[in-house]
């Protein structure tokens, strides 16, 4: 299951962004924000959103939106 392998690779690399989760299993943004949600309202996952340096504007929205996996001792 796809959800499954999301949190997986979460668990591992602790930090990924939208980019990086679109590039690793092959899906758009769109169908990742669903299950991302899913994990965030689990509370197994923290979306962060970053910001765009000052001195350009090539920066997409999915280079800064984050998902972090949040420890066991930090889950609710």
């Amino acid at each position: 299951m796809i959800l499954t392998d999301v949190q997986k690779y979460l668990l591992t690399t602790k930090r990924a962004s939208l980019e990086q989760l679109e590039m690793r299993f092959g899906m758009s943004g769109e169908a990742l924000r669903g299950m991302l949600e899913r994990l965030v309202r689990k509370g197994r996952v923290r979306r962060n959103i970053g910001e765009k340096c000052s001195h350009c504007c090539n920066c997409s929205p999915e280079t800064i939106e984050f998902y972090e996996w949040i420890e066991a001792e930090e889950q609710p």
